[in-house]
């Protein structure tokens, strides 16, 4: 009995269960786990080779502290570590998950600007010459559909129904996990359209993310003019309410279960001008 009790494997070895326990998630949700379990392991001293039956409450409050630095980064961090000791306990490598016992860090939401008509414009126009344009669909789907850049990345045209004006975000797809039908307005139909390919295509060209920060550079947010994360979803939300005035039907388009985020953090009317235009 004294043996069983003692049972157990160090952290990376229980990181490295957690990871197998989890290898059908999407391809984002495991780089997500393996950077905050690695960085974990590097940033804090001796935390690798820890059995985890003796980590405690309050040394695992001190690595999410030591390991990262922001709200947001340690209250993910806290989600992660906890999962790491949530397979330890069904694998009866501890009793308890520590985790569950450290305070979850506070995230004060601050709304996120809003694309002045020009920045509009300038990040448009420089889709449509930047790598003769095979970056403009994208752009065009996270600023007039509101589509995230991971999901965008993994979407492919087969998805993308002109005619039905509608684009289907799948459950692999999605950063939820959810499906959702995202719909096509005038100017984002315009821009699929000029730049349609084979179904079996992807939207985004190879090395897309790297192609989406040169793209920003290019359009003038780079050399200390930082870009404000998630930029394209907040204008499209912002736009969408103060032209079509309906929370409900924006909750759906953006794929959030209710509209609390919405209030809070993603739709900021000061920053609108003539929402009109912006659907034509």
């Amino acid at each position: 009995m004294l043996k069983q009790q003692e049972r157990t494997v160090s952290f990376e070895k229980a990181v490295e269960a957690a990871l197998e326990a989890r290898k059908d998630r999407r391809t984002r949700t495991l780089y997500d786990f393996r950077y905050f379990t690695r960085r974990f392991m590097l940033r804090c001293k001796g935390l690798a080779k820890r059995r985890v039956r003796g980590i405690t409450p309050q040394e695992c409050a001190e690595y999410i502290e030591q390991a990262f630095y922001t709200p947001r980064q340690r209250q993910k961090a806290r989600l992660i570590l906890s999962g790491v000791f949530g397979t330890a306990v069904k694998r009866g490598w501890c009793d308890a998950n520590p985790v569950a016992r450290v305070e979850a860090p506070r995230v004060v939401e601050q709304p996120v600007p809003v694309l002045t008509p020009q920045e509009i414009e300038q990040l448009t126009t420089t889709a449509e010459t930047y790598q003769g344009g095979s970056c403009a669909a994208a752009v065009g789907m996270m600023l007039y559909a509101g589509i995230r850049p991971h999901e965008v990345a993994r979407l492919t045209w087969a998805q993308v129904d002109l005619q039905a004006r509608a684009i289907y975000i799948l459950p692999r797809h999605s950063k939820t996990g959810g499906a959702r039908r995202v719909t096509i307005h005038r100017p984002l139909q315009r821009i699929l359209r000029a730049h349609k390919r084979a179904e079996n295509e992807k939207i985004c060209s190879p090395n897309w993310l790297r192609h989406w920060r040169e793209l920003r550079r290019t359009s003038g947010w780079g050399c200390g003019r930082k870009w404000p994360q998630d930029a394209l979803r907040h204008t499209f939300a912002s736009y969408h309410l103060s032209h079509f005035r309906s929370y409900a039907e924006l909750q759906v388009e953006i794929g959030h279960r209710d509209a609390t985020l919405l209030r809070t953090r993603y739709v900021d009317q000061r920053g609108v001008n003539a929402p009109a235009r912006f659907w034509v």
